[in-house]
Order: C-alpha cells, then sequence, then structure tokens
C-alpha cells in the first residue's frame, strides 16, 4: 500500500508539472484586456489596449475582474486534474472516500 501512495504522490508532482504548461487565456468583454495564465494559477503574460493607459482607475478594474475570471478557471483545471489522479490511483481505504467528493 505504500508503494501505491508513493506513486499516486509522483503522479501528482508530475500532473503539477504539467499544469505549468497548460495555459488559460481570459480578456475583458470587449477584448481590450487579455490575460494568460498557467493551470498552476500563475501570470504568463497581459496584453493592454493603449485605450486603456489613459484612465489608470478603468484599468485597475479590467485587471482585477479579469485576472479574477482567469484565476477561477484555471483553479477549476488545476483542481480536476488533480482530483482525477489522485481518485485514480488511490486504493480504497474504508471512510476516505467521502474525502474526494
Amino acid at each position: 500500500m505504500m508503494g501505491k501512495l508513493k506513486e499516486t504522490q509522483q503522479k501528482i508532482e508530475d500532473t503539477k508539472k504539467r499544469l505549468d504548461t497548460v495555459l488559460i487565456d481570459e480578456q475583458s468583454a470587449d477584448g481590450l484586456l487579455k490575460v494568460t495564465l498557467t493551470a498552476n494559477r500563475k501570470v504568463k503574460s497581459i496584453s493592454i489596449d493603449d485605450s486603456l493607459l489613459e484612465d489608470k482607475e478603468q484599468l485597475e478594474d479590467y485587471l482585477v475582474v479579469t485576472l479574477n475570471k482567469a484565476i477561477e478557471r484555471a483553479t477549476r483545471v488545476n483542481e480536476q486534474e488533480l482530483d482525477a489522479v489522485a481518485k485514480m490511483d488511490m486504493p480504497m481505504i474504508p471512510g476516505m472516500d467521502n474525502l474526494f467528493k
């Protein structure tokens, strides 16, 4: 059983590394701001239309909304992938099945 747990732990670590290569793109409703994050929620790029540079407060609002949407999507992808690996390889231990719901 310990070998299976170590194998599962390694698969989870491998999945985390792979999620660094999974990119999540998000943009504002009008497309003036675009962000790209990894599924591990690391910002890879931000693209800002020049028109947003004229209004600092508007740009800040755009950044908050768009980054939060991207982080939510990245979190969902991250959790789904890691849950799938954990469920697939975890030995059935009585009472543990509620942990993955």
